[in-house]
């Protein structure tokens, strides 16, 4: 049990004391980027779907 009680604080001392946080502008900047390329990936993703869906549809309409 002692040991988990050490490993608390001094996980605890860590996130107070060493671990150097953004600034507000950074977090903003960085998640701002994060949805852009989540909007691009999905629209990319979405498109190849909808291409790759028409073609297999002409494709067994065909047959």
């Amino acid at each position: 049990m002692n040991k988990v009680v050490q490993f608390f604080k001094d996980s605890w001392h860590e996130v107070m004391h060493e671990v150097t946080w953004p600034k507000m502008s950074e977090l903003q900047s960085s998640a701002t980027l994060v949805l852009i390329a989540s909007i691009i990936f999905a629209l990319v993703v979405g498109g190849m779907d909808f291409i790759i869906d028409n073609a297999l549809r002409l494709l067994y309409q065909s047959i």
